[in-house]
């Protein structure tokens, strides 16, 4: 009693914590600063989880009410979906947004070439280049030619609208599509494909101070004159989305999904196959942009809740309270990205509620598994007190109860016996070893 008083207590402390303290910090970190610039830093794929990284970026730079976010791009391409998610953030960016194409080396091909020219101020490093935006499948794999036709006819247009309403070369961006050039830094800023180029971000931050940008049909002036940096890092749920959206995780999550189904379905009762399999094949349709991050955090958590009940009907040694935790923890990340609910309030909840429906699994196995306290049945195992002498048939005291019984053996009164069995309302009964 006194170790469940404990228990209780710590939960209630954690959760008075969280209610009451927490919001206090979540208000200070808020706290709108001026004369910042939010630089993000993609690099690699683009993907729903980078994609994801950024947006939540820019929001953090409104929220901050930054003068400027920069994007440093560093990108082979990706999905199609990830790269227009990206672009509209950045066209519907409140602050202005510099993307710059860098470090030296580096380069913004495929969706690259499209996030780079939506920005308010395009730059790249020396050394890059940009271009290759020609659609082709996951994979690497070319398009069949009908539907080649259909993709690049709409993102040539989207490309085209995009640069003309930023005052960019259109028609370059075009042929970057549709044929696959690609230019250096120097002849990108020839062909009017960007605004100027910076060795770094300091000199980027200095060549841009003073520069009129157009937000929504008004002119703001930049001043970026020692401006405080703040580098806008990727999250825990960030690398985790990013780690998942990668095409080649994608399939092993696939292929991981496919096998667990079948093995559950061709062997009912397996249990770790089929618990593996529901969560890994939902995490490949998020991957495969098959189910938005919404809908993919709703079926996580949806089955999370499943495999809790089934802990309690099921005798599973704690795999499917395991297997519900980690499909909630991951569930609750994708589910709850966009409205901002902070990881630090998110874990201790989760762990709250998966402790909660552990204790309530174990409390039900150990019901499951403890033998009958009252009843003929619950006599087995006690241990009573000859009355009369057992030779083979006498009389026994257990429970509070006097009871007929018998022993292959003689045994005398006041010696006790241990209940093995019950012949109708005879017990059966063996001398105790002391």
């Amino acid at each position: 009693m006194f170790k469940r008083r404990r228990v209780s207590r710590f939960f209630i402390a954690l959760i008075s914590f969280a209610c009451f303290f927490w919001p206090v910090f979540e208000i200070a970190d808020s706290m709108p600063v001026k004369n910042e610039v939010i630089i993000i830093e993609l690099e690699g794929p683009i993907n729903p989880g980078t994609a994801m990284y950024v947006k939540r970026g820019l929001i953090e730079a409104k929220k901050r009410e930054a003068e400027l976010a920069v994007i440093r791009l560093d990108t082979p391409g990706g999905l199609g979906s990830s790269m227009r998610g990206i672009v509209r953030a950045i066209l519907n960016s409140p602050i202005p947004v510099v993307v710059y194409v860098a470090p030296k080396g580096a380069g913004a091909a495929s969706a690259g070439v499209l996030i780079t020219v939506s920005a308010h101020i395009a730059a790249m490093a020396p050394g890059t280049n940009i271009g290759a935006a020609h659609p082709v499948m996951s994979g690497g794999k070319e398009i069949g030619k009908t539907m080649s036709e259909k993709i690049v006819n709409d993102m040539a247009s989207y490309g085209r609208g995009i640069a003309k309403d930023k005052g960019r070369n259109g028609k370059w961006v075009e042929k970057a599509i549709r044929e696959s050039v690609s230019i250096t830094a120097q002849e990108a800023l020839k062909e009017n494909v960007i605004d100027l180029t910076a060795n770094d971000v300091n000199e980027l931050l200095k060549r841009i101070d003073g520069r009129k940008v157009n937000i929504s049909g008004s002119e703001i002036i930049l001043s970026t004159a020692d401006i405080k940096k703040i580098y806008f890092r990727p999250g825990f749920r960030d690398r985790v989305l990013t780690t998942i959206s990668d095409p080649n995780i994608a399939y092993i999550l696939m292929m991981i999904g496919l096998a667990g189904i079948y093995f559950e379905l061709s062997s009912p009762g397996a249990i770790v196959p089929g618990v593996a399999g529901a969560i890994s094949l939902i995490l490949a349709f998020y991957s495969f942009q098959t189910l938005p991050v919404n809908y993919a955090g709703l079926l996580l958590i949806a089955l999370a809740i499943i495999l809790f009940i089934l802990e309690i009907k099921i005798t599973s040694y704690g795999i499917l309270s395991f297997g519900g935790l980690i499909s909630l923890t991951i569930g609750s990340i994708m589910l709850f990205e966009d409205v901002g609910v902070s990881l630090k309030l998110m874990m201790p909840a989760i762990l709250l509620v998966g402790g909660f429906f552990i204790v309530v699994a174990g409390l039900a196995f150990r019901a499951f598994r403890s033998k009958p306290k009252g009843g003929n049945e619950g006599l087995i195992g006690e241990t009573g007190s000859v009355k009369e002498v057992i030779a083979p048939e006498g009389l026994v005291f257990v429970h509070g109860e006097y009871w007929k019984a018998e022993a292959a053996e003689k045994i005398v009164p006041g010696e006790k016996v241990e209940i093995i069995g019950l012949d109708g309302m005879i017990l059966k009964v063996k001398k105790t070893v002391v």
